[in-house]
């Protein structure tokens, strides 16, 4: 088990305590719900523009509103505009300034709203990429340096009852800790640790924190070891979660429920920000939903964990070690290859419309690998027989449980196929399965094993059987209609079921299946059950886990095929089309940020592989070039800086030749391909 725990239970949903942290009447922590919050994208100076943008923001239920202060000019508008918000009836409503560069911002804007953000790696800090080797004195220098810069806005926040939140991003860690730590997790945490350090010095304590990276994994990762970290220390302060230029439209939805969905269903998150490049609005009705979910498990959970082993490391992704199985020539799994997709039709009868609804769509990137299909009767077998699937498609058969191995005898198949049969405790089910595991080896059939962690116990007919015949031509995934007598959420149900399998020897895949028994509060809408497929299903990529992912809430299965790829793309485990990273727009940014990413989405929008940064200015736009092939950054007002990683290859090029110069870049390194031709009508 790792030494550093970050969570009472990675299987069960108990809240971290912290302490609570009060923003002006708003509190954060301790027994407060999850803090809903979203930022203004106007020009500060702008102060009409600016408080329309927090009332609107506040009369869709945002509970703090974030505006961005990012020179002394902007600080001293915080004023008015604090004033007219309070006039227009949100008096109760807290505003925070958003910091970057520069401490006397932060010592203006901290006279005027009831919490000042900063940014650890750019307080008092320039970037510039320097390569450079500390020796511990000269560290200590410069932590001094910080020191002495931060300590005024500490005592001013003290002295003001105002809180701070120390903000770290993984696109703007300081030159300091780059050498010292990389940009790394590590890196991240340490970054705000030094600040933490400084501020209980001073006795100061009403603190946030958050650690946001446009990465989910990263991001994840990150939080976890601050949480680690600060408990090796006693410190108990709240966290702001976000994945940080997550994107637009379904993207940026699915992004955002992988980074924050997973660590609130851990227990960790006391405010959340979901950062989507549309109007912050629509960020509201995201946030609530996650933070719904999460509160509905953190009601009902026990008072303490159930002790449950867990031999993964959370803090470093390694992909779990499988055994390769190849279901088709085009449908492999193993190790080193990215999970698979399956996709549920409602009946054998619904074969021929799926069949059809598929082949009208433009699958070349996103193909039907498994088709799953309920058996419910001897009369589906024989309608199987005529049945006709998609091209390349492996048939996965969930079978009724009346349906015995004598029954699928004389399955008519000319390729293999999967059988999906639940196995429970009981001796029966034992005895079931060691005569599945026979036809299916007879008939070079595949056979996927819908069962729980308890079932797999030591000693248990099911674990005795599974010795006997290994796991050759198994897939496991878990059978959601079991009884969890431990209160464990669906995240945890598959990681115990995966330690089950460690503890067995068994290296079969592990299949993940969103069904409508792994939703938490659900909702009527489209939203809630994306948000509970891409928590599900992102979480567990994101700690190696998971071969094959099936999306089953929705009912029609193109819309289910193409929900699956983009949380494959969303997590990082799969790329079947360009990805943007795209911030959310604030008052720093210099153009459009929306109309802009729409553009170049209709023009780059095919490079299968190709990730794209589209950032509004320099805060954190080189960082996260780290992280992207191209970079379109905001330079200055009607300027863009064109970026290939984190360097920087073109300057203040006009805003109306830029598109047409990024095309150039990308074509220029060899990324390019032609978008196929329209379909004909």
């Amino acid at each position: 088990m790792p030494t550093l725990p970050y969570a009472a239970s990675r299987f069960q949903t108990i809240r971290r305590r912290t302490r609570e942290v009060k923003v002006g009447p708003v509190g954060i922590g301790g027994a407060n719900p999850v803090r809903v919050q979203s930022m203004t994208t106007s020009d500060t100076q702008d102060v009409e523009a600016t408080v329309r943008q927090a009332i609107a923001l506040a009369e869709v239920g945002c509970e703090i509103v974030r505006v961005t202060a990012p020179n002394v000019q902007a600080a001293r508008c915080l004023k008015p505009i604090r004033e007219k918000f309070a006039a227009a009836g949100f008096g109760h409503v807290p505003l925070v300034a958003d910091i970057h560069f520069l401490p006397s911002a932060a010592m203006e804007a901290v006279e005027h709203v009831e919490k000042v953000r900063i940014n650890p790696g750019n307080y008092a800090d320039k970037k510039k990429f320097a390569v450079l080797e500390y020796t511990d004195a000269a560290y200590d220098a410069e932590l001094s340096r910080i020191h002495e810069a931060v300590t005024p806005l500490i005592l001013r926040c003290k002295e003001l009852g105002r809180a701070l939140r120390i903000g770290t991003n993984h696109g703007s860690l300081s030159d300091r800790i780059m050498n010292r730590y990389g940009d790394t997790p590590l890196g991240m945490v340490e970054s705000a640790l030094e600040f933490l350090r400084i501020c209980r010095g001073h006795g100061f304590h009403d603190i946030v924190l958050s650690m946001k990276a446009s990465n989910p994994k990263v991001m994840i990762q990150a939080y976890r070891l601050l949480v680690a970290r600060m408990d090796q220390e006693a410190m108990d302060y709240p966290l702001h979660l976000g994945v940080t230029e997550a994107g637009d439209g379904e993207d940026g939805r699915i992004k955002s429920a992988i980074g924050i969905g997973s660590l609130l269903m851990d227990g960790l998150g006391d405010t959340i920000r979901v950062s989507l490049t549309e109007d912050s609005v629509y960020e509201i009705p995201v946030a609530q939903a996650l933070a719904k979910k999460a509160m509905s498990l953190w009601a009902a959970s026990p008072a303490t964990a159930v002790a449950t082993r867990d031999s993964l490391d959370p803090f470093v992704y390694a992909k779990r070690d499988i055994a390769p199985l190849e279901l088709s020539s085009e449908v492999k799994l193993g190790p080193e290859l990215p999970p698979r997709v399956v996709t549920r039709v409602a009946s054998v009868a619904a074969l021929a419309d799926a069949a059809q609804k598929f082949a009208a769509g433009r699958l070349a990137d996103t193909p039907v690998e498994g088709l799953l299909v309920p058996v419910a009767s001897a009369a589906d077998l024989a309608a199987l027989k005529t049945a006709s699937f998609p091209a390349g498609a492996v048939p996965f058969l969930e079978l009724a449980p009346a349906l015995t191995p004598a029954d699928l005898a004389g399955l008519n198949s000319s390729a293999p196929v999967a059988l999906v049969r639940v196995f429970d405790a009981t001796t029966a089910a034992s005895e079931s399965l060691a005569g599945f595991a026979k036809l299916a080896r007879a008939k070079n059939h595949f056979l996927a094993v819908a069962t729980a962690a308890q079932s797999l116990a030591e000693g248990s007919p099911l674990a005795s059987v599974l010795r006997q015949i290994g796991d050759a031509r198994l897939i496991f995934t878990l059978d959601e209609s079991a009884a969890d007598a431990a209160g464990r959420h669906p995240i945890g149900r598959y990681r115990a079921l995966a330690e089950a399998l460690r503890a067995l020897g068994l290296r079969a895949p592990l299949w993940i299946r969103n069904t409508a028994a792994t939703q938490v509060a659900p909702g009527p809408d489209f939203l809630s059950r994306l948000l509970d497929a891409s928590v599900l299903t992102g979480a567990l990529l994101c700690d190696g886990l998971g071969d094959l992912v099936s999306v089953e809430t929705e009912t029609d299965p193109v819309r289910a095929l193409k929900v699956s790829y983009n949380i494959l793309q969303g997590a990082g485990t799969r790329s079947v089309k360009t990805e943007f990273v795209a911030c959310p727009s604030c008052g720093r940014t210099l153009f459009d940020l929306q109309t802009t990413t729409q553009r170049i989405r209709a023009r780059t929008g095919h490079l299968k592989g190709v990730k794209i940064a589209i950032m509004g200015c320099i805060v954190n736009g080189p960082g996260e070039m780290a992280d992207a092939d191209f970079g379109y950054v905001g330079g200055a007002p009607a300027k863009i800086n064109l970026y290939v990683g984190k360097t920087c290859v073109q300057y203040n090029i006009p805003q109306a030749e830029a598109d047409d110069r990024l095309v150039a870049l990308i074509k220029e390194h060899g990324k390019w391909v032609e978008p196929p031709a329209p379909a004909a009508v």
